[in-house]
């Protein structure tokens, strides 16, 4: 994890830090967005559609929807759908005070991958024009997931994650189980071409002449 801190950062600026959980079949995305002072009336006015200074359910899921269609994110370069879970939009007095944060939880479904080596890569191009942003992997809960290496562009926009799946135990259990199977069809087939083999006639079927 970075060492910076969502609660420093400059008046101007607009926080935007991004944790990523991978398990096999998702990656779940929690996004925090925390406005400096200066620029908290130009975020809020994106909010507050109405300017009634107070946010509704409609307009703190409509933000948390346009915010995410500035997440891209995809595995092996295949485009994964993100989408909103929940979210905790900030009211109006704690963001002037510096002390607003919107927290967004969404989630991208993956088809079903093979075991090995995989990539993950994030980009957030929400208000490049006043944003900073940082972007992080957790640990996976799932020990079937390793994260080998973690990249970032200068900005941190854009993160890459490197990591390792493993087939889970009931896979690999039954996978074994069909092996030994396979071996023992094989072996049986070539007890059977031996013995049909013999000179002594050792091995027909019930149907053969004697």
């Amino acid at each position: 994890m970075s060492g910076e801190s969502t609660s420093a950062h400059r008046q101007d600026e607009y926080l935007q830090a991004a944790r990523l959980a991978l398990d096999p079949d998702r990656v779940q995305l929690a996004l925090d967005l925390t406005p400096g002072i200066a620029v908290a009336e130009a975020v809020l006015a994106e909010i507050d559609l109405d300017a009634n200074r107070s946010i509704s359910a409609a307009e703190a899921r409509a933000y948390s929807e346009r915010v995410l269609s500035a997440v891209a994110l995809d595995v092996d370069g295949v485009p994964l759908r993100v989408e909103l879970v929940d979210s905790v939009v900030a009211t109006v007095d704690t963001a002037l005070n510096d002390e607003g944060t919107t927290r967004i939880h969404a989630v991208a479904a993956m088809a079903r991958l093979a075991d090995g080596r995989h990539r993950l890569r994030y980009r957030n191009t929400y208000r490049p024009d006043i944003g900073v942003y940082l972007a992080n992997a957790l640990v996976p809960a799932s020990d079937r997931v390793t994260v080998a290496a973690q990249r970032r562009d200068v900005d941190q926009r854009e993160l890459i994650i490197d990591y390792t799946l493993r087939a889970d135990p009931a896979t690999r259990t039954r996978r074994g189980l069909s092996l030994s199977v396979c071996g023992a069809l094989i072996l049986a087939a070539n007890v059977w071409w031996r013995l049909s083999r013999r000179p002594d006639g050792a091995g027909r079927t019930c149907d053969e002449p004697s």
